[in-house]
């Protein structure tokens, strides 16, 4: 085998393990309560990710990682009408280390994301709901179960999360 092709068969076929998606309607998986802090430094507590009985699409993400931004930015083409529609809210949560910390919110502005951040520096809440690869989004129905997670993201996931967001919505 050629060597210069191995490392990409390789990469390819951990790309492929680690692309799945998970899908349990009846889930009564909660999110696990741990601290982390706000894009503004204040702690908060991730059992109190909440949306008044409304979908809420979790993600998170790291700056230096071309997947989770482009997930997120592919969200945010759609993210108006999917409020207007199902009432949905995404919530990010960034992985980036403390060093990183003060970078993310002038990011976030900049992508014109308007979605609520979360900071998780030291990954606690990353270990503790099983995060292993970013981008990993999960959607929470309006009864706080997890009820669908991806990890990575390819063009197009945004429209199967869409389907499950609408199946699960009230409004």
């Amino acid at each position: 085998m050629n060597n210069k092709l191995f490392p990409s068969l390789l990469l390819a076929l951990f790309l492929q393990i680690n692309c799945w998606a998970q899908v349990d309607l009846n889930s009564t998986k909660k999110i696990p309560s741990v601290v982390i802090r706000t894009v503004y430094g204040q702690a908060f507590n991730t059992s109190d990710i909440k949306n008044d009985g409304k979908p809420i699409i979790l993600c998170f993400w790291k700056t230096c990682c071309s997947g989770p931004i482009i997930e997120l930015s592919a969200i945010n083409e759609v993210y108006a009408d999917w409020q207007k529609e199902t009432g949905v809210k995404l919530v990010a949560v960034s992985v980036d280390d403390s060093r990183n910390s003060a970078k993310i919110l002038p990011f976030v502005n900049g992508q014109n994301w308007d979605y609520e951040i979360l900071l998780d520096p030291n990954s606690d809440f990353k270990r503790a709901i099983n995060v292993t690869i970013v981008p990993h989004t999960f959607i929470i129905n309006g009864e706080g179960n997890i009820v669908w997670q991806k990890a990575s993201f390819m063009e197009g996931d945004e429209n199967e999360m869409y389907e499950v967001i609408k199946s699960i919505s009230k409004i």
